[in-house]
């Protein structure tokens, strides 16, 4: 029986590229035979609809089959997951419904490990490599569910002016949920939409590469209209174009990833 690694993406910066990380590198480690589980915790559904249309991501979100039901009422997770369609591949979808989630744990006894109990019999089960959640841009009881659920943290930072804002804050937030989840890890931070003809990336990446003890990607994501039309067509940009600069991006970034999670 093989160690399922939990994984989730966080950063409180909304527009950090969590959602598109958290689908290209599940997509990336399932081309390098992992199996993956990925699970869209954050109510814009980006990453259900990075594998599903508007009208099927909709409809799961309506229909009860979602983490906002497994998590309001508290259920195991295995009859919630569904096939993305590419090998070794699947997803837990979100719900519009998540907005609400705050409201759901306030009530519940140990709130902040409801998610890890719901995920505790998929990740004993060994049947998947890694298990990788998306969480919302929020720091509140929901994503410290996500992180105390997780075993690794990664925080996506966008190369922009805004990108940096809230990052301590970000950091104040995983040394809290330490407290409860002693062995949650910060893998590391992965720098995205990175235009390099603009001044800030270098001064943004410089910042990052000072911040004691944090280890930064060697791997970013460069900005690439191919990320905006492998969503609009609901699939991964490597599944969309394998040949762009984004699709062998991420998939460098999945391998470097993995390389991190072995050690």
């Amino acid at each position: 029986m093989s160690k399922t690694t939990v994984i989730c993406f966080a950063n409180n910066k909304g527009g950090s590229g969590k959602s598109t990380t958290c689908c290209n590198v599940g997509y990336g480690m399932a081309l390098e035979g992992k199996k993956v589980l990925l699970i869209d915790g954050d109510m814009q559904m980006n990453l259900t609809l990075s594998f599903f249309d508007d009208e099927t991501s909709l409809a799961l979100a309506k229909n009860g089959k979602n983490l906002y039901t497994a998590v309001k009422e508290e259920r195991e997770l295995t009859p919630f997951i569904l096939s993305t369609g590419y090998e070794g591949l699947d997803l837990i979808p979100s719900s519009t419904l998540m907005s609400g989630i705050e409201f759901e744990l306030f009530t519940k006894w140990q709130r902040e490990l409801i998610l890890r109990q719901a995920l505790k019999k998929i990740k004993e089960s060994g049947k998947y490599d890694f298990i990788l959640i998306d969480a919302p841009p929020t720091l509140g009881c929901w994503v410290m569910n996500i992180m105390c659920a997780s075993d690794q943290l990664i925080i996506p930072v966008e190369a922009s002016p805004w990108g940096l804002f809230g990052i301590a804050n970000m950091f104040e937030f995983y040394e809290q949920v330490q407290r409860i989840a002693p062995d949650l890890q910060l893998m590391g931070i992965v720098v995205t939409k990175v235009n390099e003809r603009k001044n800030y990336v270098k001064q943004t990446m410089e910042t990052l590469a000072a911040i004691p003890d944090v280890r930064l990607f060697k791997t970013y994501i460069r900005t690439d209209s191919t990320v905006e039309w492998s969503q609009d067509n609901s699939k991964p940009v490597m599944a969309y174009k394998k040949s762009s600069r984004a699709a062998q991006e991420y998939f460098e970034l999945a391998k470097e990833v993995l390389n991190y999670a072995n050690r």
